[in-house]
């Protein structure tokens, strides 16, 4: 059985790397692949939008489920319902399917990340906890980013290019042998440290019981509440403005059928993810409350997708996009770090499913509302648009800074392997 504090983020890492891998190769074309087969902007974020459903819908029940039986098995079956999932997204692209087939598969790929969030954080901090580890989880979430940022960097570009030489389908097939070596090596590599699964006689019984502590300790918690409620806007923009940019930048660019520019596109967006995890430790430097970092970063952020939408030049766009990317990725180890200091390990696989659940609820209106203002306007018009409802996040940051909690403090802490 691992032991070391060491081993664990290193399967962390690996884990993250490898999820992150397998979804990337279609990030850089999936709203082109939606496109491709038929579907409008409305009807191809709608078709995001019933993904974010799916996630609302499933994130508390498989949360429920890594509190009850494990995260391990919750992250076993994260792996193998998105590879399914997947599968049938290609079939729907094949056959030109009706957009009621694009809802449903659509869902059941939202299920299957659902398995994953908040399992493989509640195992990380769990097992971290179990070993001893004296260090600052800002520092480990930072390296999961850069870890991400890597494969998505990796994915992202290859995905696009591969696409571009066969067809839009291929990056999908990909996607679905990884996902497959993916549940294998966590079948041998990850195991629950510091957690015992209560399996009872009454699961639902359970689970009810388990539902209402992670409320308790979810959206009645003050300093949790108020994080959560900023994320739909956060994360629903969020969602939207990396899709969007796929036939934005190929509509600048000048030519709409460039897939591997649109790689290029993801590519950056992932370089600005691991230069945010980078950044990540600098941050916690220039503030003295994680809430002043994620406030600061919010409002820069909102600027920028403000910017995007005057500036009419493809390279311009292109640096923009990527001191966006920059921020996001900087204050999620610090929005990590801030929600777990603040959850008891036994809720915290659900709490950190429910918050999931909170910010893709924003995803299932904004994102198909933005494709309409693209489908009535243009995509510029709808990245000031985005900007402004990024920006609604602020009251709500600034509301739980006044809570005051302890793990608003950035401590100085000197990291230990």
């Amino acid at each position: 059985m691992v032991k070391k504090p060491r081993s664990i983020q290193r399967i962390y890492i690996y884990l993250v790397l490898g999820n992150t891998l397998a979804a990337s190769f279609i990030w850089g074309v999936n709203t082109l692949f939606l496109l491709d087969a038929g579907l409008s902007n409305l009807q191809a974020f709608a078709a995001n939008a019933f993904f974010t459903l799916g996630q609302v819908i499933f994130e508390v029940p498989t949360g429920v489920v890594a509190d009850t039986y494990g995260r391990r098995i919750s992250y076993l079956l994260g792996a193998i319902t998105l590879s399914l999932s997947t599968a049938l997204y290609l079939f729907m692209w094949q056959i030109q399917g009706p957009f009621w087939g694009w809802a449903v598969s659509s869902m059941v790929l939202g299920l299957g990340f659902t398995f994953f969030s908040g399992a493989l954080e509640a195992w990380l901090v769990d097992a971290l906890t179990a070993t001893n580890f004296t260090g600052d989880l800002d520092g480990v979430f930072a390296k999961g980013q850069i870890a991400s940022g890597v494969a998505m960097l990796t994915g992202s570009i290859a995905g696009g290019f591969i696409a571009q030489m066969t067809n839009l389908g291929v990056p999908y097939i990909i996607r679905t042998a990884i996902l497959i070596i993916n549940f294998f090596t966590a079948f041998f590599l990850m195991r629950d440290l510091g957690f015992a699964p209560q399996k009872s006689k009454t699961p639902l019984k359970e689970m009810k019981k388990i539902f209402k502590n992670s409320i308790d300790h979810g959206l009645k918690n003050p300093p949790v509440r108020w994080i959560m409620i900023a994320a739909p806007f956060t994360m629903g923009v969020s969602f939207y403005g990396f899709y969007a940019l796929q036939p934005y930048l190929l509509e600048l660019y000048g030519n709409k059928e460039a897939y591997g520019v649109a790689g290029l596109a993801a590519a950056l967006v992932a370089s600005a993810q691991i230069a945010g995890g980078f950044s990540a430790s600098y941050m916690r430097k220039l503030f003295r409350r994680r809430t002043t970092a994620i406030f600061t970063g919010i409002l820069i952020s909102a600027v920028i997708l403000t910017s995007v939408s005057f500036v009419q030049n493809f390279y311009a766009v292109l640096v923009l996009i990527f001191i966006w990317g920059l921020m996001f990725a900087a204050l999620i180890p610090i929005r990590q770090s801030y929600l777990n200091g603040l959850i008891p390990s036994q809720q915290r696989a659900t709490v950190l499913s429910f918050d999931s659940l909170i910010g893709s609820s924003g995803g299932v209106i904004i994102q198909p509302a933005l494709g309409r203002v693209a489908d009535i306007w243009n995509y510029s018009t709808s990245y000031a648009v985005s900007g402004i409802i990024y920006a609604m996040a602020l009251p709500f940051i600034y509301l739980a800074r006044r809570t005051n909690p302890a793990s608003d403090i950035i401590e100085k802490k000197r990291e230990v392997n």
